[in-house]
């Protein structure tokens, strides 16, 4: 007996096995019945390929299931497909999700878990946690019971991410999974927190380190250019601020005047202001500020002194300025994303205060808000090496200035 390539409800219905072999008879578009030899027993399967690998998927008995109900498994399983979706994975994560309600699933549980450490975050690593659970794991495990997700599943998850060649997205999407995971311990909601598990299953990503510009003669045109840029006078000022403070770009944004001593030549980096985990230093940290930076602070003061942020948004004086304003200005001077970044300012001080002005190692990782230790394994405090720091700070300024004299020259 012959069919078409598309079925027919009357060829369904009558077909029979041989009983030598399994008969299958193609619908198009992977869709199958398959005939088994012993039994007469009728299914349908939908074959496909998920990444690089043929897979087969059951739609169901024949005539529990007829010919117009596979097709439109069918459908829904392409479906799937295009949007990256292996279908089989996501019926067994949906089996999981059937065996218990809604309330303890991956999403909710995370859901509670954002709500309560968001308050913690800084508004960028919000948005950027928010980001990992919507594209890299709800998809894949967010409809699952939180304590029935078992390593390799959530392994499979992983690696459609990192099949995608973001290696690095992955490895933070694992992180955020075992944080998600070790909330759904302390709530009872699992058992245990597997993650730690999954070392060494996933591509290490390399390291990439951030660009800066770190030689004499570079450093003196970039000096020279930021002198010369035009633009708002918070955003002149705090491009002229970073190279001579190189703090992080977040501590630069959310500086206060309330922690700024104009009389004693200080700001005072309170951490736990920030709130923001890309600080990894758990001790506030002193900056000694020199004549030229004093002399930035007391201009923006004139415009901004009134307002809680040395930098205020132009859009709401209760915000600080935006992550992104600094690193357009330095885009629009000329500089590539791999040429320098707000970044950049501290590896530049680094390299140029060890290698040219010769300062004591200690006196840098102190000034960058490294963790340094004191023979005893204990944390230097945030005064430690105040004197030599304040010297140290002054003469950087001056290099600064001498290398942009040089580059005029």
């Amino acid at each position: 007996m012959t069919f078409a390539n598309k079925l027919t409800a009357v060829a369904v219905q009558n077909v029979k096995s041989d009983g030598k072999k399994i008969r299958r008879l193609f619908d198009g578009e992977g869709l199958y019945l398959e005939i088994s030899k012993e039994n007469n027993r009728k299914g349908w399967r939908f074959k496909y390929r998920f990444e690089g690998r043929e897979r087969r998927m059951s739609l169901g008995v024949y005539p529990d299931v007829s010919l117009e109900k596979a097709r439109e498994r069918k459908r829904q399983a392409r479906e799937l497909l295009a949007d990256g979706i292996d279908p089989c994975e996501r019926r067994k994560v949906d089996k999981l999700q059937k065996t218990k309600g809604n309330q303890n699933t991956f999403e909710s549980v995370a859901e509670a878990w954002f709500d309560t450490k968001k308050k913690e975050w800084s508004e960028s690593h919000q948005k950027r946690v928010s980001r990992i659970l919507k594209r890299n794991l709800h998809p894949w495990i967010g409809k699952a019971p939180i304590n029935q997700i078992t390593p390799p599943i959530l392994l499979k998850a992983l690696q459609k991410t990192e099949s995608e060649g973001k290696y690095e997205t992955a490895m933070q999407a694992k992180q955020v999974a075992g944080q998600v995971l070790r909330y759904a311990v302390v709530t009872g909601k699992a058992e245990r927190n597997f993650v730690p598990d999954l070392r060494g299953a996933l591509t290490t990503p390399q390291t990439k380190h951030r660009a800066a510009i770190t030689d004499p003669e570079g450093v003196g045109k970039l000096m020279l250019a930021i002198g010369s840029y035009k633009g708002s006078p918070e955003v002149c000022c705090a491009l002229q601020l970073l190279p001579l403070v190189f703090v992080r770009s977040g501590e630069l944004r959310h500086a206060e005047w309330d922690d700024i001593d104009l009389e004693k030549k200080t700001w005072t980096i309170i951490t736990k202001k920030l709130k923001t985990r890309k600080n990894k230093s758990s001790v506030d940290l002193i900056v000694p500020l020199s004549r030229q930076a004093l002399e930035i602070l007391h201009y923006i003061k004139r415009f901004t002194g009134d307002y809680r942020y040395v930098f205020p948004n132009p859009r709401s004086v209760n915000r600080p300025m935006s992550e992104n304003a600094v690193l357009v200005a330095i885009r629009s001077m000329g500089y590539a994303k791999d040429q320098m970044t707000g970044h950049g300012f501290r590896a530049m001080a680094k390299t140029l205060l060890e290698e040219e002005l010769e300062f004591n190692t200690k006196w840098i990782e102190m000034q960058l808000a490294h963790t340094v230790k004191d023979a005893h394994g204990r944390a230097y405090n945030r005064a430690k090496y105040l004197k030599q720091r304040t010297r140290m700070m002054q003469a950087w300024a001056d290099y600064l200035d001498d290398l942009k004299e040089k580059t005029k020259a």
